[in-house]
């Protein structure tokens, strides 16, 4: 009897060769092996007689042979074989290639079921090497067959035997789910869906168990953020700042108005910190939106109502970038603005832990040093995050737990598609920046492939001669014999060579930081015309005198990441440019570059970007705390997370720590699926 917690090597067919490529599908259990579900279903229930069968698409037939040639002796090994095959309508020829294996099993006046799609050439119906059984037999292929997302070394075929093996198991699976989310949201039993995903007899079963399987899924993966997001929300007081504390002084100093798209969503952090809850808010808006000026005044509103803030960014050369625009415009107004990165020497560190924890500090910025255990905070009243899913859920915890219940101030530059912010910042109240400075140039966006490189670098030179600095970005450091990709270092060695009047600088992930500092620092004070660079830039310093973003292979980014890219020009009111080199135009980088040409709004575009490559890839959903998904799809099954949220949220109102019997295997459910991102209180 095979059981669900019983090794696969005890299923027939499965020995430690198998097992180990299995391994990379994360299957080491039979309870593993009926869990990994099938990608899709091949409906293969009718047969067709070869004259009425469609072109150009998957069908079963089945006749007898009636003739075979080639492939029977070493001779010609590139001659296929070929074998008629007639019904009582008509006949059609396959085609094997390399195939003298199946010489001695094609045998003439033998019945056959085939399965695969049938062509017309010169008049004559081919099937190119279709699924083949004789007529009768036990795996014979009617039916609804479901295809795995397999890896080398697996077949679908074994896949579905081993699955048939596994099946017996099966009836250990119980109902885990509370009997009253059952019944309201109309779900099958467990046992039920997963004998109707591997095996189903109809396609209405299989709508009804995957509903399942995905409500399960997004239940637990929703019950588990929420737990997280309430262990940093938590239900005492927040710190309330009187509508009535002016911001007059601040924003006489700026240099400019804000927009309307910054006064907005001012309007709404202003109300926010007049609450007696604490804000919890994510500011989104593209590269230039003016994000940092509204969380400038968040911080001046908060430290003249008597509290410390904080500011935490991903990168040393972000938060020195912070920290320079902080003390230029708060300092003057009385407030004192320190930076604490890995860097500050012990004695200097000393110093600011000290004035920290008695209150001389107004405003802190820092990388993730600010959340080391001794750095202490006088009255913490505002926590602020730049690019915030660059930061582990833990590390986004640890900050907030400095204060008590202080503002939780949230901005990314990174634009997030409504449907996966929702997921990824659940608990946070969503504004937008939706309009750009005035003066603001838009972006002109061109594709180019290999043969006009020469013009596009000419392009460069020209406008470094009007007194601009480019950046030109390449997806690898080193040239590779296995990836068909321009690297950085060529880059950098070509264009030094071919412009030596210009001063070309390189900067990549393989340099230590101080390196890599220095160059984006030259760049910056405009020692260097041209920036040579790997992605170490995406999230990067701000130089209002770049006007050219050249991206190298573009077909190798995604497009949030090309995205990103091009925000690292037309940040002042000269004329920018975003030129992409394409190397080898797929169907889907064909998609990327039709966008990026015709868009420069970055909530379009992040949306585009969701579906042609799903959450699972847009950020490296690991980093977000957002565990792997195996059959739901936040995209397609939003419907699905709706229904969710609320039972996850009515759950943990009546149980917050999943101590009830009836959520046990819930709670052991986010314990597995979370990891070290979640620590459940016992």
């Amino acid at each position: 009897m095979i059981r669900l917690k019983d090794s696969i090597s005890k299923l027939k067919g499965i020995g430690d060769k198998k097992a180990e490529i299995l391994g990379k599908l994360h299957i080491e259990t039979v309870d593993d092996l009926l869990c990994f579900f099938p990608r899709k279903y091949e409906d293969r229930q009718r047969l067709y007689s070869i004259m009425e069968a469609p072109f150009d698409r998957d069908v079963l037939i089945s006749g007898r042979v009636t003739g075979k040639k080639g492939a029977s002796s070493g001779y010609y090994k590139k001659v296929p074989m070929r074998v008629t095959i007639e019904d009582n309508t008509g006949s059609v020829e396959l085609i094997f290639f390399n195939a003298r294996y199946l010489t001695n099993y094609f045998l003439v006046g033998q019945e056959y079921t085939l399965f695969g799609k049938i062509t017309l050439k010169n008049g004559k119906r081919q099937m190119a090497h279709p699924e083949f059984h004789k007529k009768g037999d036990k795996d014979d292929m009617r039916g609804i067959l479901p295809v795995y997302p397999l890896t080398e070394g697996i077949s679908q075929a074994q896949m579905r035997s081993w699955q048939l093996a596994a099946a017996d198991a099966v009836e250990e699976m119980e109902e885990w789910l509370p009997s009253h989310v059952v019944e309201k949201n109309h779900l099958c039993s467990p046992a039920y869906a997963i004998q109707n995903i591997h095996f189903p007899k109809e396609q209405r079963r299989v709508l009804e168990s995957r509903y399942r399987m995905v409500f399960e899924e997004l239940l637990v993966l929703q019950t588990g953020l929420f737990y997280i997001k309430r262990g940093r929300v938590s239900d005492g007081k927040g710190i309330a700042i009187p509508k009535s504390i002016s911001i007059k002084a601040f924003l006489d100093r700026l240099p400019f108005q804000l927009t309307k798209g910054q006064e907005k969503v001012w309007k709404e952090i202003e109300s926010d910190l007049a609450a007696s809850k604490p804000m919890n808010r994510l500011v989104q808006g593209d590269v230039g939106s003016g994000k940092t000026a509204v969380a400038e005044l968040a911080m001046y509103k908060v430290v003249k109502g008597g509290y410390q803030a904080v500011m935490m960014a991903p990168t040393e050369l972000l938060a020195k970038q912070h920290f320079a625009s902080l003390k230029r415009d708060l300092e003057p107004l009385g407030l004192t603005v320190e930076l604490l990165c890995s860097s500050t020497k012990a004695k200097e560190r000393t110093e600011i832990l000290d004035k920290l924890e008695r209150g001389y500090i107004h405003v802190l910025v820092g990388t993730h040093a600010v959340i080391q255990p001794d750095v202490r905070f006088h009255r913490l009243g505002l926590v602020v995050t730049d690019e915030q899913h660059r930061f582990g859920v833990n590390q986004r915890a640890l900050l907030t737990e400095k204060g008590q219940n202080p503002n939780v101030l949230v901005m990314t530059a990174t634009p997030i598609p409504r449907t996966l912010a929702v997921i990824l910042f659940g608990d946070l109240d969503i504004s937008i920046i939706d309009t750009m400075p005035t003066g603001r140039k838009q972006i002109r966006t061109f594709l180019r492939y290999d043969n006009g490189r020469n013009k596009v670098y000419d392009f460069l030179a020209t406008q470094v001669q009007e007194g601009r600095q480019c950046y030109v970005v390449a997806p690898l450091i080193e040239e590779s014999e296995k990836l068909e990709c321009r690297s950085a270092e060529e880059l950098y060695q070509e264009i030094s060579q071919k412009y030596r009047n210009l001063r070309v600088g390189l900067v990549h992930g393989g340099m230590k930081q101080e390196e890599k500092d220095s160059i984006m620092e030259a760049f910056a004070a405009g020692q260097v015309d041209i920036l040579v660079s790997t992605v170490v830039i995406e999230v990067g310093i701000d130089v209002a005198n770049a006007t050219v973003m050249v991206i190298e292979n573009c077909e190798r980014f995604g497009l949030a990441q090309l995205h990103q890219l091009r925000g690292r020009v037309g940040r002042s009111g000269h004329q920018s440019y975003c030129i992409l080199i394409c190397g080898k135009e797929t169907e889907v980088a064909a998609k990327r570059n039709e966008i990026m040409v015709n868009s420069s709004d970055g909530f379009t575009i992040a949306e585009e970007d969701l579906k042609l490559r799903g959450p699972g890839e847009i950020f490296g959903t690991r980093q977000h705390g957002i565990p792997e998904l195996h059959v739901s799809d936040l995209v397609k099954h939003v419907d699905v997370l709706d229904q969710v949220k609320v039972v996850a949220k009515e759950i943990l109102e009546a149980d917050p720590y999943l101590q009830a019997e009836e959520n046990r295997h819930l709670r052991e459910k986010v314990k597995k699926m979370f990891g070290e991102n979640i620590q459940l209180k016992l």
